[in-house]
């Protein structure tokens, strides 16, 4: 009998935009295509399964890797990652993507779907919206968000069931499991409420790499330690506002200076947990492949053998 394992939701682009880096573009097809960020992924979902041990397993998608809702609040936002459009193409269209990556996508969605790994989305949203709507309704198992991505450390909890954030930014050798203490420890929040006050405190800080210009004058450490005093980003502002006498003039100031970016700041960075989720079937991690003739014609054409094997062989027996 098998043992109850999480539910693992995948950052999937951030997962496979890593196996592209951390891998040679020498790894071919037949035909010459890169196929490195197909076998990482494969890899990685391999590694996953065997050093995790999830029942149910998820990858995430992005629908629109720059949603308009926050780009209308906050037009900056991941502004410096959009390429230059082509004919009859929006800004918001077109994300900088390598050229040997974005034909490797649709060979990971065919390989996820010939072994019938569930796959998710929500038109409008980012694969961050997806991990955070599913983690949030989750109430039965606990969850394991996996990610290079310090951004879904905002999701970690205890109750109704455990989230921990499996941090992959340093590739999956050194992974870090992160729930509520570690987050608390490592940024000085408070830990009843690590996740929500890591959004928060990012929110302040910024975040130059997603394009949020945070407030002048307010680093990291300082952030933490407002929001610890405070209890939330709104409690903070609404003490400035007032006058409190806890917050420093400068402080104030530089507040004040900030308001039109910190009235939108919170919607932008925190995840929409509201998000229309539309998942593909059921999120059971399969004993055999869904399509076995499927799996092997992929791993002929792309030249995936040795990754197809590893997934093979790491999917759990009954």
């Amino acid at each position: 009998m098998r043992v109850t394992g999480p539910l693992a939701l995948l950052d999937s682009a951030s997962l496979y935009f890593r196996s592209f880096y951390a891998l040679p573009d020498s790894m071919t097809a037949p035909d010459g295509t890169p196929v490195n960020a197909v076998r990482g992924f494969t890899d990685t979902i391999a590694r996953i399964l065997t050093d995790r041990r999830p029942s149910r397993l998820v990858a995430c998608l992005d629908a629109d890797w720059r949603p308009k809702f926050r780009t209308d609040l906050l037009p900056s936002y991941k502004a410096h990652r959009v390429a230059v459009p082509g004919h009859g193409e929006s800004e918001a269209d077109v994300e900088e993507v390598p050229d040997t990556l974005t034909p490797q996508v649709p060979v990971i969605l065919d390989v996820l779907a010939a072994f019938g790994f569930a796959t998710a989305e929500a038109a409008g949203y980012e694969a961050d919206d997806v991990i955070g709507a599913l983690a949030t309704r989750e109430r039965d198992a606990a969850v394991e968000v996996i990610t290079g991505d310090r951004d879904l450390f905002q999701l970690v909890r205890e109750e109704p069931t455990p989230t921990a954030v499996v941090y992959v930014g340093k590739g999956w050798a050194k992974a870090e499991v992160l729930g509520r203490k570690e987050i608390a420890e490592r940024y000085g929040v408070p830990v009843e409420h690590a996740g929500p006050a890591y959004a928060d405190m990012s929110a302040l800080r910024g975040d130059p790499s997603d394009g949020l210009p945070g407030v002048a004058g307010i680093g990291e450490k300082t952030a933490a330690k407002l929001i610890t005093q405070f209890g939330s980003l709104e409690e903070l502002i609404a003490a400035s506002s007032s006058g409190d006498a806890r917050v420093p003039l400068k402080t104030r100031l530089r507040l004040s200076d900030a308001a039109d970016y910190l009235a939108v700041a919170p919607t932008v960075v925190r995840v929409a947990v509201d998000a229309p989720v539309e998942v593909s079937g059921p999120d059971a991690v399969p004993t055999t492949p869904a399509d076995p003739e499927r799996v092997a014609e992929l791993a002929e054409r792309w030249n995936l053998g040795r990754s197809v094997d590893r997934l093979l062989a790491a999917l759990p027996k009954d």
